[in-house]
């Protein structure tokens, strides 16, 4: 990995691209133009697929699911005989495990269940807030280079926990074959129907519906870089989660960390996908460089290798700081997905951190204890966008309606400061409607 050392250019290594502008590598490049028969940009990619799918359904899915996945299916809903199969292929010890995730996921769910509430406020109003759950979402499960059955639990559990009536499931297949802990987990999690598309296609049949897949008011999970555009492109016709592009870790570490135990978790994310992001920031020059040949050593131990080393080589970096809050500062400008702070008193800068998806405190809370099994969703804002974006939760499935009610002595005693403010802003129409009640 490349050593840095902290100065005033430093900020812009860590400020991220947005999903617009990450290229694509000459190799997917060259795929797409076989396909296309033309040199497309991912979002001109997607913008055609999701008109296509618009247009003309079920056809236009499976139009592009062959292509895209080598899928030629003849029904894309899951069927009950393909669910009795995958559960005669899964191991009972690791059906025990997803068992056990999903309780810690379901319990640390119910606890953040927000209420309905109402105010007795004076002289005859009533303000209140129901919590309404939505009644129908889409889960994107990825399916590409690995399966996820722990996406299926980080994204499905909330939804369940949060009323919403029905859960649908789009997972893509590898040459129409699904991995048997994917369905599995579905039906642990409460997904109600699964199907099996991905990609951009799977992501506008939900938006807008099909002859056989119905439209839904919500997309969540995360994706490739096709899928991320996708649901910026049909947000507005529903609504989505966030946009959760290639994972990052970033780690902030002093003299006391382990180099072997750093370099594993910054590995435990390059292995995601090429365009993932690792970063290391230390305040000790010993350190940056024993992660850095820990790194190379671990690499070539890796069964997904190709992927990890390409994404250490494109986005791995290790800066070396003066002190701990200049590396906190930096952490926060990156704006990261995972944060792993493995110093000392790990606590103790909980206060200073205000940008991150997740934070994990010490050296026994690596990354991937979040990804699968301590509870909180895995479901993360990246590329900076946790400057702004929140967790994946409950309340992602969950609408906010106001309660207002007033009686006419009540509204009648605040009538004519409503008045002069409808007619300030020249709405008489507003005004006339309070003024006709007296």
């Amino acid at each position: 990995m490349k050593i840095y050392r902290d100065s005033s250019d430093i900020e812009k290594i860590l400020t991220k691209k947005s999903f617009d502008e990450i290229e694509l590598s000459p190799k997917i490049r060259e795929a797409n133009r076989k396909l296309f028969g033309e040199d497309l940009t991912a979002i001109e990619i997607v913008r055609r697929i999701i008109a296509e799918v618009r247009a003309n359904g079920d056809q236009a899915v499976k139009k592009y699911t062959e292509l895209l996945d080598g899928s030629k299916l003849d029904r894309f809903e899951v069927s009950y005989d393909e669910f009795s199969e995958a559960e005669s292929k899964v191991d009972p010890k690791i059906m025990l495990s997803l068992e056990r995730a999903a309780s810690n996921i379901r319990q640390y769910h119910e606890e953040q269940k927000p209420n309905s509430w109402m105010t007795f406020r004076d002289k005859g109003s009533i303000l209140g807030q129901s919590i309404v759950p939505l009644r129908r979402v889409g889960i994107y499960v990825p399916g590409g280079t690995a399966a996820y059955p722990s996406s299926v639990l980080m994204n499905a559990i909330p939804a369940a926990v949060s009323g919403v009536s029905e859960i649908f499931m789009a997972v893509p297949t590898r040459n129409g074959e699904l991995n048997p802990y994917v369905l599995m987990a579905a039906r642990i999690a409460g997904v109600d129907r699964v199907f099996k598309i991905g990609g951009a296609q799977a992501i506008a049949a939900f938006a807008f519906g099909t002859e056989s897949i119905p439209r839904v008011d919500k997309i969540a999970g995360p994706g490739n870089i096709f899928v991320t555009l996708a649901k910026k492109e049909v947000y507005g016709h529903c609504d989505i989660d966030m946009l959760a592009g290639p994972s990052e870790i970033l780690i902030v570490a002093d003299e006391s960390a382990d180099p072997i135990l750093t370099a594993a978790d910054l590995l435990s994310q390059a292995e995601h996908d090429p365009l993932a992001t690792s970063i290391l920031i230390t305040t000790d020059q010993n350190l940056a460089d024993r992660v850095s040949a820990e790194v190379d050593k671990q690499l070539a131990e890796l069964p997904r290798r190709e992927i990890a080393e390409t994404s250490i080589d494109l986005n791995g970096k290790i800066i070396v700081t003066e002190n701990l809050d200049r590396a906190i500062d930096l952490a926060n400008i990156s704006a990261p997905e995972h944060l792993e702070l493995l110093v000392k008193d790990p606590w103790q800068w909980i206060p200073k951190i205000d940008r991150a998806g997740a934070i994990f405190l010490g050296s026994n809370s690596p990354e991937p204890l979040g990804d699968y099994f301590a509870g909180p969703s895995h479901v993360l804002p990246t590329g900076g966008s946790a400057r702004f974006s929140s967790v994946l939760s409950v309340e992602t499935f969950l609408r906010r309606v106001s309660l207002i009610s007033y009686t006419r002595d009540a509204l009648e005693n605040v009538s004519k400061e409503i008045i002069s403010l409808a007619k300030t802003e020249g709405l008489d129409a507003h005004a006339r409607a309070i003024e006709k009640r007296f």
